[in-house]
């Protein structure tokens, strides 16, 4: 398969210094990065597509570094995660898909082996859709505090034939968490699902 080719990345950087409540001592900050792609896929049906997802694979990586210099260059702060895409309406939901391994594993990688699965959203929209990323702990999906999301969208973006495949983290719980759960001082091995 051909090189990937990127249009242009978007990143979007957001410090939560409160939601009504007393200010943070520390605001956590939120951080999206999307790359707008073409999409070899586009307008036609192609059974074994599988070939992309190795393709993505250097891509996941750029991104994953680009976010965590983002956030100050040290991935030991990120706390949260999430990914997803927009297909272009000439594609399929199913190459969407296609970013689940290459941007989920990039960023554990990078994240010194994170235990949680990454969430994601995926969709099929137009010029200037939006869509919200999904976002949990790292290291153990059921920490309650760290359960948010993100919205992105471009404006030129996805064209027909392109997709956005975004990547998000977090350096911490929501500003105000205080609904209880599993807190991540309380987070053992093993707890990647819980």
């Amino acid at each position: 398969m051909a090189d990937i080719k990127v249009r242009k990345f978007v990143t979007v950087v957001e410090e939560i210094l409160h939601e009504g409540g007393p200010p943070a001592a520390v605001p956590p900050r939120r951080a999206v990065i999307a790359a707008v792609i073409e999409n070899p896929f586009a307008g036609r049906y192609v059974e074994d597509i599988m070939s992309l997802m190795d393709d993505l694979k250097p891509l996941g990586i750029e991104m994953a570094t680009r976010l965590v210099k983002a956030l100050g260059g040290d991935a030991g702060v990120v706390e949260g995660y999430g990914k997803g895409a927009i297909v272009g309406e000439a594609g399929e939901l199913e190459h969407g898909a296609l970013w689940h391994n290459p941007g989920g594993y990039a960023m554990r990688e990078l994240l010194g082996g994170a235990k949680a699965i990454v969430p994601s959203a995926k969709k099929v929209g137009g010029l200037g859709a939006k869509i919200d990323i999904p976002i949990t702990h790292i290291n153990a999906s059921y920490v309650r505090s760290h359960f948010d999301a993100i919205e992105i969208g471009i404006g030129d973006a996805p064209r027909r034939d392109e997709m956005v495949l975004i990547l998000a983290m977090t350096t911490g719980a929501r500003v105000h968490a205080r609904v209880g759960g599993l807190a991540k001082e309380d987070i053992k091995a093993g707890d990647g699902l819980r």
